[in-house]
This record gives structure tokens, sequence and C-alpha cells, in this order.
């Protein structure tokens, strides 16, 4: 009986809307998704064209004879070196899924009794939270070098994956989803029986799976693409533990004659992270969409 008002207000406000409104709003939509996929488009482009169409003037957005001579010159590339690109791949690969599962996990652990548990002391540790949003990775940088120099971790592939670990905002991401959840569901799980460590994987995190995909994405991001590479300059410096932004990277100092695989590399180095997006973009809008919501 409740059910059927509001199935009445939804025919309602369906047929109020015009074919015409329907129409304008797909090609509005249409258009701002046709200009936010102009830099991919871009980026494919480039990949695809020759050495000579890269340096056009006026430059063309589009390739006139595309090949795919740049990601054969990136093999060559690195079939000279004494590191394979398959052992990049592999650290890389190794870094981002190991380091982000460990923050997810982590910043999970650490949100769910600031959120429901109301550990004395609690508001400030949240607000030391919030004040380290403001510091930039630069800031930091020196501080996390002592760090890692100090447990004996410099030269490995933990110097890379514990900074990693304390992200503020994975923690700030999921406290804020947690304290959505109803302290009743919470207590009637305990007269239960359950304990804390199943309340917590049982009810908890698959509650905010939309949350800690949302992590993932943030988190692999940052491994995959910029924070392995900044940090792998100063906290690794055997070759053999290397990422692939860090061995792209170095393509650059071939000067102009190394443009066309740079724009493969960029291509290669774009396209996990977008795919991971795509496979769970879902779970991204629903999380902040409900993130302002309270019970």
């Amino acid at each position: 009986m409740l059910s059927m008002p509001g199935l009445r207000l939804r025919r309602k406000k369906k047929l109020n809307r015009s074919i015409a409104v329907d129409l304008a709003l797909f090609l509005v939509l249409s258009a701002a998704g046709a200009f936010m996929a102009v830099p991919f488009v871009f980026m494919v482009s480039t990949a695809l064209k020759p050495l000579d169409e890269m340096f056009l003037f006026p430059p063309t957005f589009i390739v006139r004879s595309p090949t795919l001579d740049n990601f054969y010159d990136l093999t060559l590339i690195f079939a000279n070196s004494w590191v394979p690109l398959s052992r990049y791949i592999f650290n890389t690969v190794f870094v981002a899924f190991l380091g982000t599962a460990g923050h997810v996990i982590l910043a999970s652990m650490a949100a769910y009794p600031l959120a429901k548990l109301k550990l004395p002391g609690g508001n400030l540790l949240f607000t030391i939270v919030i004040l380290s949003l403001m510091f930039a990775p630069q800031v930091t940088a020196i501080p996390n070098y002592l760090t890692i120099t100090w447990l004996g971790l410099l030269d490995s592939y933990w110097a890379l994956i514990f900074p990693a670990l304390a992200t503020s905002l994975g923690l700030f991401l999921m406290k804020q989803f947690m304290e959505q959840i109803p302290d009743a569901l919470i207590e009637a799980a305990k007269i239960d029986g359950a304990s804390e460590y199943r309340i917590f994987w049982k009810i908890i995190m698959p509650i905010v799976r939309p949350a800690w995909l949302t992590l993932v994405i943030f988190s692999f991001k940052g491994l995959w693409g910029t924070g392995s590479g900044e940090q792998g300059a100063s906290f690794v410096y055997s070759e053999q533990l290397k990422t692939m932004d860090y061995a792209f990277g170095q393509i650059l100092s071939g000067g102009f004659v190394r443009s066309g695989p740079m724009a493969a590399a960029a291509l290669i180095m774009m396209l996990v992270p977008v795919s991971i997006f795509i496979l769970t973009q879902r779970s991204v809008i629903q999380t902040m969409s409900t993130s302002g919501l309270k019970d």
C-alpha cells in the first residue's frame, strides 16, 4: 500500500517531462561526454602518429596515417636494456596491488572504531587526520625518507608500499561513509553474539563496498602512475626494483626522436587506471551521491 503513491508519483513525473526535454537533455549530456573524451582521443591519436606528424604546424588532432611503429620502437628500446620490460611491469603491478589492498584494509579498520566505537580522543585523532590532508606530498617527503631509513626498508618494495598505506584520504573517506550505517544494525549483531571482528568483515565492509571501491581507484591510480615514481627516485636505487613510470620517464632523455615511444608509453600507463575506473564507476557515483546523507 505504501509503494502505490510513490509509484503513481514516479509515473506522473515521467508523463510531465516531454520528449523534447528528454532529447535536449540527451544532447547536452552527449556533448559533455564528448568534450571529456577529447584528451583520451587525442592521446590515442598521438600514440598512433608517425614521427613526422607529431611536429606538424598547425598540429593535427586526428592521425592521418596511423601506425604501430611507436609501440614497436618502445619494445626495441627495452630490448636493448639490461633490465627487461617485464621486470618493470611486475614491479609496478606488485607495488600497486599490494599497496592498494593494504591501504584499503588499514583505512577501513582504522575508520570503524572512529566511526562506531566512540573511542576517547577519537574526535581529536580525526581532526589531525583532516589537517594532514592539507599537506602536499613534497612536505612529507623528508619525514617519509627518515622513517623508511629508520625501519631499514630503503631499496626495497616496502619503501614504495609503506607510505601508501598511511594515506589520510582513505581514513577520511571510510569514516564518513561508515557513520551513515545505523547503530541499531551493529547492536542487533552484537545481541546475536557476533564479535567485533565478524561485524566488521560480514556487515560493515559489504555495506560500505561502494566507498572502498572508490578508494581502490584513488589509491591504485596514485601508485600506478605518479606516487611510485616520485618515491622510487629517492627510496629505491636498484634498477631491478624500479617501476614502469620511472622506466618510461627515462625515454624522455632521448630527446625529440623518442617522442613517439613516449606517447605510446603514456597511453599504456593510462589504459589500466581508466579500465579500472570503467569497471567500478557505478560504485563511485553511488559513493558521491550518498556521501552527504545522514540517518
